[in-house]
């Protein structure tokens, strides 16, 4: 006899609140992903941050919180990146979810507020930089409508850096 499948348990509920880059749960999620570029790419990300380009109006950090406990962040910054016809754009940084809260459109949710928000800002590029070692993350900005771009900043000419931009 056929059994109806399972119903998954619920995906719990993202909270994402704006903090400072040095708040306590933004640092911990950033040793955490600067870890993960070290198994990835065998060092920690080395582009400049000035962590005041980060607040706002200039800039802004976000943390997501499943459950009380901050799972996911990303921020942007304003770049003087001109391409796809944009006149102002801002450049996502510091996108991560925790391994253990992966799948369950976290970074989606978090992309989405920070395209907004640049939006809200009066912005109408977002730029990005990722590498080859992220597939993952190279498909989720895809599928959300990134298209390649000249590579731009610190990594501009790192064969392992892939650029993306994206009109908003």
């Amino acid at each position: 006899m056929d059994q109806p499948a399972p119903t998954p348990p619920p995906t719990p509920a993202l909270e994402l609140t704006v903090v400072g880059y040095a708040h306590p749960d933004a640092t911990a999620l950033i040793e955490r992903v600067q870890a993960e570029y070290v198994v990835r790419y065998g060092s920690p990300d080395e582009s400049p941050v000035d962590p005041v380009l980060f607040d706002p109006p200039e800039g802004l950090f976000l943390v997501g919180y499943e459950d009380g406990v901050p799972v996911a962040t990303g921020a942007w910054r304003r770049s003087p990146v001109r391409v796809l016809g944009a006149a102002s754009a801002v450049e996502v940084k510091r996108m991560y979810v925790v391994p253990e809260a992966r799948g369950r459109g976290h970074a989606r949710a978090v992309l989405a507020a920070l395209e907004a928000s640049a939006r809200e800002a009066g912005h109408d590029l977002v730029v990005l930089e990722t590498g080859t070692r992220q597939p993952e993350a190279i498909a989720l900005y895809t599928s959300e409508g990134y298209v390649p771009t000249p590579g731009f900043g610190y990594y501009k000419d790192a064969p392992l850096s892939r650029c993306f931009a994206k009109r908003v």
